[in-house]
């Protein structure tokens, strides 16, 4: 059995929990952990875990919403922690007492019941690296912090049936928004975020190729955008209600929901 949950998705902090296999089998995989050790620790607890039982971090790109307390609570708890060599580069190239292992683009990682398939993404950081997780069955997709969405994007997400991606703006909000220029040219640029539009584009080419399940709305931008009106743009895509649109809160995440 495959399934998920945010622990949180925005600028302030984010961490995705994705659970595979049954009993003594069972593996825990965090992705990225931008969080403080306490509230990395409390928001472990209430999805019912121990920073300890953790069998491995994968740090998506060095980006402080991220990587966050990553280091910490690795060299804490001796969790092997996956990031490209460009990500580590980036960090300063920090020491991990043997804990660091470097992802590669289309490489699969091999966690027992579950495998993972990282892949590169347009964003403005060093070696960004997203991913596709599957336990042999279902297969999850987590896509969050690019731009636009390259051919690569694509063709590595297809056969996903769930997906947790990127929503970050809306397009209309973002323009007239308080940034400043640069940083709206920086969001919504094509090594920023993905705006609703863009996101729903990529729902529907991957819908077209084998229905999607199941989409949770994730990286939300508290300034720049409002959970209804990504379920909005995600539910006209996959022609399905916008309540059957999940929406990743930044403080609360999501429920576990299964992939």
């Amino acid at each position: 059995m495959l399934r998920f949950k945010s622990l949180g998705s925005g600028s302030a902090g984010n961490a995705t929990l994705v659970q595979a296999g049954d009993g003594a089998h069972r593996v825990h995989l965090l992705v990225d952990c931008g969080l403080g050790q306490r509230e990395a620790d409390r928001r472990l607890g209430a999805a019912g875990l121990l920073a300890g039982d953790l069998d491995a971090l994968f740090i998506t790109h060095e980006h402080g919403d991220h990587i966050g307390c990553a280091r910490q609570l690795a060299l804490r708890e001796r969790i092997p922690v996956w990031m490209s060599a460009g990500t580590w580069a980036a960090l300063g190239q920090p020491d991990f007492d043997g804990l660091l292992r470097i992802a590669t683009d289309d490489v699969p990682i091999d966690l027992g019941p579950l495998q993972l398939r990282p892949f590169t993404v347009p964003h403005d950081a060093r070696e960004p690296l997203q991913l596709v997780c599957t336990d042999g069955d279902a297969r999850l997709g987590l896509v969050t912090d690019l731009g636009h969405v390259s051919s690569h994007v694509l063709q590595q997400l297809e056969g996903c049936r769930t997906l947790l991606l990127e929503c970050n703006h809306d397009e209309a909000l973002l323009a007239a928004s308080s940034y400043p220029p640069f940083l709206k040219r920086r969001v919504g640029g094509a090594w920023g975020h993905l705006a609703n539009s863009a996101a729903a584009e990529l729902a529907r080419a991957l819908h077209a190729q084998a229905p999607l399940r199941q989409v949770l709305a994730a990286h939300l931008s508290e300034q720049n955008n409002r959970p209804e009106l990504a379920q909005a743009a995600l539910a006209a895509a996959l022609g399905c209600s916008e309540g059957d649109i999940a929406v990743a809160d930044a403080a609360a995440g999501s429920d576990w929901l299964a992939a």
